[in-house]
């Protein structure tokens, strides 16, 4: 994109918007590796619990899979470049841990080790930082076999996977983070069943959440011993904002819960040492056995907390006949502007959360490691150039990149030095398969084409504006 275009697309808020932000102040984009990457059974990399819950009828979108993706493994080189058009200055990627280890221990598969070395050199060619998560949801189906995260021995089968990634790649990668979305993990994998492995045990939610908070602190003293000198390590939750419109203390208990719920879960342990008071009784399930040194290691002090947002959550609730209180939580007020996914579009919940992780914690640093939207794209042509006008995407981004930094410049959060918009390109988007839509790059999935679309393009200006 040339400069006339960048002129032609930005607006002079958004330009002066592009400067509040500290010169320092690192921007990119993020993907995962069973999202994107294909080649699922090439070149020694062994099935993960997605590629299994994929294959099994009525799990995802009209069965798709992420055996293909969008071929990122075998077009690399190409989505780097595409990085670099846009002036991304980071990229933050998830490594497949069954490509490098197929069964999760054990024998490594040099070529798995080989492609993340040559996307970080090539992403280092470009002047593009690399942050790299160790897990993404997809382990092995070989540890799922024995257990998987209800197995105490998977936590310490991660430390030794996450050893060797940090041994290898540590040179040249500086920024890890351990685990994203652990909630999801748990509770879509493991309570509602409705992601990979695809368990519907509420009772075991707890020792699943406790061994991957459990893998994280054991990998950060290893990996540490692996990394040059300020070399940094964090994890990232998604969170939540909760509102109600209702006060009374019913009600206000209840927002309690989902905070600890949503939040807290995973919050509170890494950075207070210990669970929230009544969770595990409050979920239902049973409570994980936590060994002496167990929450020691869980709230060893990390280098920056990740955090990825989408939207808020409003909680209904209904005075029954009887005289019981129900509750609903909802992903949108009635009437609201939503995405794709049914999620309200409401960057001041992100200022809210901000505030709420201020007042609620001491985090050393905060990076947004995932925020973007889903729209239905569609391929046109105008002025005999191919075009994805994306314009609610775009103001989407807008919209929460304006809400940083008012909340920097009110000084209502944690001190954040990144940003990552989700995502680079349209991907395999776990269990609704191809038909929704994050990317700012467009993909043909059928013919595997790119095309940066219009809020791409919008961030690229940013970018250049700074």
């Amino acid at each position: 994109m040339n400069k006339e275009q960048q002129t032609h697309i930005l607006s002079s808020t958004d330009a002066a918007l592009a400067t509040s932000f500290p010169k320092d102040f690192l921007w990119g984009a993020a993907t995962s590796a069973y999202q994107i990457e294909g080649a699922a059974a090439e070149d020694g990399r062994g099935p993960s619990i997605w590629d299994r819950f994929a294959a099994t009828p009525g799990k995802t979108y009209q069965g798709e899979t992420g055996e293909i993706a969008t071929d990122h493994y075998h077009r690399m080189e190409q989505d780097v470049a595409l990085m670099a058009e846009l002036g991304l200055r980071a990229y933050r990627f998830s490594i497949s841990w069954s490509r490098v280890l197929p069964t999760g221990t054990g024998a490594v598969n040099q070529a798995g080790l080989d492609f993340y070395s040559r996307l970080v050199d090539c992403l280092l060619k470009h002047n593009i930082q690399p942050l790299a998560t160790l897990y993404h949801w997809d382990l092995p189906t070989a540890l799922q076999d024995q257990g998987g995260w209800e197995n105490r021995a998977t936590a310490e089968a991660f430390a030794d996977y996450a050893e060797l990634m940090t041994r290898h790649l540590g040179d040249r990668i500086d920024n890890w983070i351990t685990h994203n979305e652990p909630w999801c993990a748990t509770y879509l994998g493991h309570g509602n069943g409705v992601h990979a492995p695809g368990i519907k045990n509420i009772s075991v939610v707890g020792i699943v959440a406790h061994h991957l908070l459990l893998s994280h602190g054991l990998a950060m003293p290893r990996m540490r011993a692996q990394l040059k000198p300020g070399a940094r390590i964090g994890i990232a939750p998604n969170l939540f904002p909760v509102y109600s419109t209702e006060t009374s203390p019913a009600v206000l208990e209840r927002v309690e819960r989902e905070l600890d719920f949503r939040n807290r879960w995973f919050l509170d342990p890494v950075f207070k040492g210990h669970y929230p008071e009544h969770l595990f009784k409050h979920l239902g399930c049973q409570e994980p056995d936590i060994q002496p040194g167990d929450m020691e290691l869980i709230s060893a002090p990390i280098d920056f907390l990740g955090m990825n947002y989408y939207n808020p959550l409003r909680l209904q609730s209904e005075q029954q006949a009887g005289g019981e209180t129900t509750f609903e939580v909802l992903n949108a007020a009635p009437g609201i502007a939503t995405t794709e996914m049914g999620w309200e579009v409401y960057p001041q919940g992100l200022m809210d959360l901000l505030a709420w992780l201020q007042q609620s914690y001491e985090i050393p640093e905060l990076i947004i490691t995932e925020n973007g939207s889903a729209y239905v794209d569609q391929l046109t042509s105008i002025d005999g150039e191919e075009r994805i006008v994306d314009e609610q995407r775009l103001q989407y981004f807008r919209g929460h990149i304006t809400a940083i930094s008012s909340a920097l410049a009110q000084k209502k959060t944690p001190p954040i030095t990144a940003y990552f918009a989700w995502s680079l390109m349209d991907n395999y988007e776990w269990a609704e398969g191809y038909s929704k839509r994050f990317g700012i790059i467009y993909v043909d999935f059928a013919t595997q084409k790119r095309v940066i679309k219009d809020s791409g393009r919008w961030y690229a200006a940013f970018l250049a504006a700074r």
